[in-house]
């Protein structure tokens, strides 16, 4: 054997190692699966992949996803061996390393930068939050397509800005989650020849073999959706592996699957291919046989041999280097040939937008008869897109009816073909869509995606995701009430609202007219961290005259007082989202003339309301009045926040029927008749 085959194996058996060490003093995690996959990973890191660990967030770097989230020690290990500098929430080089071996020593403890799964903010070098399979594969997809798109609008002749690959290693249970197959689908269609995803078939699940519940041919799968599959036998066999990567690299009308064979816990005398490999520390005696059978010392533990760090640095360290190196200064030279593209790629990726965006939004007059939610989002839509270059989306089949058509000149439709259009069609995958936004978040555009609110029980695990890695992903639901009328239950969100809430770190608005929904993408286009959920109605909402009402600024603070008693002391608070505003507006002007003073609120964003300091909550909805109603046609889950248990709550306790709007309004009490009686009951029963 060579030395350089020796530095190989000595390489791969540290990542092995430092796996099954860190497992073992955690007493909780998933060696199996790094010890086989071990080889698959070096070979990438160390022999193809572009990235500077002194330089982790550089624009064109490759990306790697690890999808088989529980096999993150395999990425921590390749972190800490190749010396990846931590970056801070301000995207600077701290210099220090990400992933030190006392982090490794620490796995899944509390506070340490290997937690139980990656975690995107978290740890310096991980791309994307995984975990739930599948979730992994499919944010790939979103990051080789936003490489397409990056490279399509700034690259220039003699500046090949954006020409980046994207990585993905996923196992059986990816495969086997259905939002795989909707990603791979598109990816396929697209023709992204820079995706390269790589299939562990280890053929173990917890339950055990596959065989079990899966005994498709995954590779006949992925050839029937446009993908290059090529196999190999032994995930060993560096010079297979390395041959698999060449013929990926050489390949250019379509993505590539990898299938690769592999043995879960690879050199445990007794549990090798075996689940017991899978999510179990392997105990001292297992272990003390494992290290033999990779020539380690038996009792050395967290050793990492000198010549494998400088390995590391002289393979994958000077290639990253050079590559970043050449492209700062590659940037440099494109700042002065072509300052204003630079200046909008500088403002990608610190999130800021650029001066004047929003100096197209409308202004909508007074109207009885009013917008639907979408039809006024669509115009504001198109307004700010113009003024930010890198605001991109689409639907999941539905942009006729979401309203989300970016329609001016030069929008264009992005495609196999033209991967310069700003207008996505994402089929028929609400779940595969929201993960393809989520990469291209992650890539530094700012993507929407939009379908039905029924339809975000679909979405809602990448929305969960793009919450917990704190991305500004655009999430345009529409159709949000039993308004959605004949349509019938199936079609008619009720408890949608309540769980996109329940969200932490997601901010859901649902405005009540077109000029709180401008008001509502003003907040939207400032969030850098927070993922949003615009919820808008199908039906024509009533345009309120802002000279007897308050102005639809008081959106940004998620609750105003819209409309008050003349000495803004109320006897009763009228409450409500979206269309039900206008109902309590109604009634409000009722009540007055039977001389009860009301306020109405408007409370487009539950979030961002309990964001303000407590002074301004109490000012909108003072403690001493207690009589209080309020109207949502959603779920009334949540609304006992804002009520008090004595409060009144006009909303669904069931699922919603199939009839006209007008009906389902009597049928279920959402009329300014049945909201003035609720009232004046509230002001009786405060009185006595």
């Amino acid at each position: 054997m060579s030395n350089s085959d020796d530095l190989d194996q000595l390489s791969i058996n540290t990542l092995r190692t430092l796996t099954i060490d860190a497992v073992q003093a955690a007493n909780s995690g998933h060696p199996g699966a790094p010890m086989g996959l071990a080889p698959v990973a070096y070979t990438l890191w160390q022999r193809f992949l572009r990235f500077d660990p002194d330089r982790p967030i550089w624009p064109n770097r490759d990306r790697f996803v690890l999808s088989v989230g529980h096999a993150s020690m395999l990425l921590y290990s390749l972190l800490h061996v190749t010396g990846v500098k931590a970056v801070n929430p301000d995207y600077e080089t701290q210099g220090e390393p990400a992933v030190p071996l006392d982090a490794i020593r620490n796995f899944r403890q509390m506070g340490s930068a290997c937690p139980g799964h990656p975690e995107y903010r978290w740890t310096t070098g991980v791309e994307a939050t995984t975990g739930p399979l599948g979730q992994g594969v499919a944010t790939t997809v979103g990051m080789a397509i936003a490489q397409r798109w990056l490279a399509a609008t700034y690259n220039r002749p003699g500046f090949e800005l954006f020409d980046y690959d994207v990585y993905a290693l996923a196992g059986d249970g990816c495969m086997m989650e259905g939002i795989s197959g909707e990603a791979a689908s598109l990816a396929g269609h697209l023709k992204l020849s820079n995706l390269c995803w790589i299939y562990d078939d280890n053929k173990i699940t917890i339950e055990g073999s596959t065989d079990l519940a899966f005994s498709e041919d995954v590779g006949k799968r992925f050839e029937a959706y446009g993908w290059n599959v090529l196999r190999v036998a032994d995930a060993n066999d560096l010079d297979a592996l390395d041959q698999a990567f060449r013929i990926f690299r050489a390949t250019e009308d379509r993505p590539t699957l990898i299938i690769v064979r592999s043995h879960i816990g690879y050199g445990s005398p007794n549990k090798q291919g075996t689940y017991g490999a899978h999510g179990s520390p392997l105990g001292d005696d297992e272990i003390r046989l494992t290290k033999q059978n990779y020539g380690w010392p038996e009792d050395a533990k967290f050793e990492v041999p000198d010549e494998v760090i400088a390995h590391f640095r002289n393979g994958l360290g000077k290639r990253g280097d050079e590559a970043s190196t050449a492209w700062n200064a590659l940037f440099s030279e494109y700042q002065d040939t072509y300052p204003d593209l630079a200046h909008q790629l500088n403002c990608t990726q610190r999130r800021v937008l650029p001066d004047g965006w929003d100096q197209s939004l409308p202004s909508f007059p007074a109207d009885d008869k009013g917008l639907a939610g979408r039809v006024a989002s669509g115009k504001v839509l198109n307004a700010i897109a113009e003024q930010v270059p890198w605001l991109i989306g689409g639907a999941a089949d539905l942009a006729p009816s979401t309203n989300t058509r970016l329609t001016f000149d030069g929008a264009g439709d992005f495609s196999a073909e033209d991967h310069a259009g700003r207008n996505f069609h994402f089929g028929v995958r609400e779940h595969a869509m929201s993960a393809v936004l989520n990469g291209m978040s992650l890539s530094k555009v700012r993507p929407f995606g939009s379908g039905f609110l029924i339809f975000s029980d679909y979405a809602r695990p990448a929305i969960r995701l793009s919450a917990l890695m704190e991305i500004p992903t655009i999430h345009i639901f529409t159709h949000d009430s039993i308004g959605v009328g004949e349509d019938g239950p199936t079609h008619q969100p009720v408890e949608h609202l309540a769980s996109l809430r329940a969200i932490p770190g997601l901010v859901v608005l649902r405005p009540a007219n077109a000029n709180e929904v401008v008001e509502a993408w003003r907040v939207i286009m400032h969030l850098r961290h927070e993922p949003a959920v615009l919820i808008l109605s199908r039906q024509n909402l009533p345009t309120l005259d802002r000279t007897r009402y308050a102005p639809a600024a008081g959106v940004a603070q998620g609750a105003y007082v819209l409309a008050d008693a003349v000495d803004g002391k109320p006897d009763v608070l009228l409450l409500a989202t979206g269309s039900e505003v206008s109902l309590c507006i109604a009634a409000y002007e009722e009540l007055k003339a039977a001389g009860i003073a009301a306020r109405v609120v408007s409370m487009p964003s539950w979030e961002l309301f309990e964001q303000q300091e407590q002074a301004y909550k109490d000012a909108v909805l003072p403690p001493d009045v207690t009589a209080r109603v309020a109207v949502e046609k959603a779920s009334i889950l949540g609304w006992t926040r804002y009520t008090g248990l004595r409060g009144q709550i006009i909303g669904m306790r069931t699922f919603g029927a199939s009839a006209p709007l007008a009906e389902l309004q009597r049928q279920y009490g959402f009329t300014p008749g049945n909201i003035v009686a609720a009232a004046k009951e509230q002001v009786a029963n405060a009185r006595t």
